[in-house]
């Protein structure tokens, strides 16, 4: 790869005179992806979804949470509900997710060090997946959910008595005597409110970047 091609990339660099004269509007881009970073690396320790289970013989109801890599709460009490309508147990959704979700946000975070250092559009295609991770997660939630709730075994005890359905990922939904309340967890939370910090960044990145990329392109011809 050519030093040019590099250059093009990499976008135009700004001298520390300019930078000095000019704090806000070069240093906002990095200050939100630096606070989109900080976000990220906290939701990595919090919870990314909540499920409750209300049922007549559980007072309390049953609760569940979803962190990035693990499962914690009441999932063997829910899994031995869900036994009896022939779906399978909570620990064979998304374990793909769960062993990489650690890896994958630390890689986000890495991605947005690198945007940081970039001073062209190419910083979009480093910012993007990060913008859509939290409608990624629930997307890939609300496919699991589907695939268990319309693929019951047909040998479970109650099979004749429940109809295939498609369980809420968000909100209140139910079926037969049972009622679940899904919520997202804080770290989804802070997930997406780091989505709005880099939109808000990619806005700020082109107001400061996007006129040095013009002048050096009408230079260069």
């Amino acid at each position: 790869m050519s030093a040019r091609i590099i250059e093009r990339i990499i976008g135009p660099r700004i001298g520390p005179e300019e930078t000095a004269g000019h704090a806000l509007r070069y240093g906002a881009p990095g200050f939100l992806l630096l606070v989109a970073r900080v976000l990220l690396l906290v939701s990595l320790f919090l919870p990314y979804w909540h499920m409750e289970l209300q049922a007549p013989q559980y007072p309390s109801g049953l609760h569940m949470t979803a962190h990035l890599n693990h499962l914690s709460g009441d999932v063997a009490e829910i899994d031995g509900l869900n036994h009896y309508i022939g779906m399978r147990s909570l620990y064979e959704a998304a374990e793909i997710e769960r062993d990489v979700g650690v890896f994958l946000m630390i890689a986000f975070v890495v991605l947005l060090e690198l945007a940081a250092f970039v001073h062209s559009r190419w910083a979009v295609l480093l910012v993007l997946p990060v913008v859509l991770f939290p409608a990624v997660f629930l997307v890939d939630l609300h496919l699991w959910m589907r695939h268990f709730g319309l693929n019951l075994d047909p040998s479970a005890p109650l099979s004749n008595a429940i109809k295939p359905f498609v369980p809420t990922a968000i909100g209140r939904g139910g079926i037969g005597q049972f009622a679940t309340i899904a919520t997202p967890g804080l770290g989804l939370i802070l997930a997406t409110i780091a989505s709005a910090v880099l939109i808000a960044a990619l806005f700020f990145h082109r107001r400061a970047y996007m006129p040095l990329v013009k002048a050096r392109s009408a230079n260069a011809t």
